[in-house]
């Protein structure tokens, strides 16, 4: 791989950037997310440490994980390179007087020039955009520290998902604008965790993610049929 590699497709970046002035309403086109942010939360907070720990939210956004991160007196660092977004993440920060270092940088930069830096590193709903999933998970494995944390969630490469993630969510319900997923990027926890292990990670849990947008609500747990989440912990 060049040294000049930026793993990062603009077309995805640009999009978004167009969602950032809505990032925050919970009834527009984010709405998905703060419906699962408490679970995706929940799911971290019950595997790792996070009161006083140094952590990485990968691909932030407007700062919805970042900020739910911080409030857990978490020292929470944000990149992204969408510059809108990260615009919208700092000044919804400022307003609730949170400290949160936001940063317009790529991972795999990060990683070079910051390895084995932080405690939990988590990298939410990005990896099915990018387009080189397992470099974005070794620069994710090398900015954990040893026995450190790293959290994944993303969508499965199936025909139900398909149906769901697309069809129902993009099309039908309209829960997202249209284009936001890719079917060809969806990735399959067994892609996922081979990726994992080979970047010296330990796979401890793979978790299905099941949200309802008609009741609004969240289940964790049972198989990954569209949704799930991931996390592993970088061997010592």
């Amino acid at each position: 791989m060049s040294e000049d590699f930026l793993n990062v497709d603009p077309m995805e970046t640009e999009k978004f950037n167009r969602l950032a002035s809505q990032w925050w309403d919970p009834d527009g086109e984010c709405r998905p997310l703060h419906d699962i942010n408490p679970s995706r939360l929940e799911f971290i907070r019950q595997r790792a440490p996070l009161t006083g720990a140094r952590v990485l939210d990968v691909g932030c956004g407007g700062g919805l994980l970042s900020e739910a991160l911080a409030r857990e007196d978490a020292e929470v660092v944000g990149i992204d390179l969408a510059q809108r977004a990260l615009n919208v993440a700092r000044m919804h920060a400022l307003g609730e007087s949170l400290k949160i270092e936001y940063l317009s940088q790529d991972v795999e930069s990060m990683a070079s020039a910051s390895p084995e830096a932080f405690d939990v590193v988590c990298c939410l709903e990005l990896i099915e955009h990018v387009p080189d999933p397992a470099s974005l998970v070794q620069a994710c494995s090398t900015l954990a520290k040893p026995g450190g944390h790293v959290f994944f969630s993303t969508v499965n490469r199936n025909p139900l998902a398909f149906a769901g993630a697309i069809v129902a969510a993009e099309y039908l319900l309209g829960l997202l604008p249209r284009g936001t997923h890719r079917y060809e990027r969806f990735i399959r926890p067994s892609e996922l965790a081979h990726d994992l292990r080979a970047s010296g990670l330990v796979v401890r849990t793979i978790m299905g993610l099941h949200y309802n947008p008609l009741s609004r609500t969240v289940k964790l747990g049972g198989p990954p049929w569209i949704n799930y989440l991931v996390h592993a912990q970088k061997c010592v």
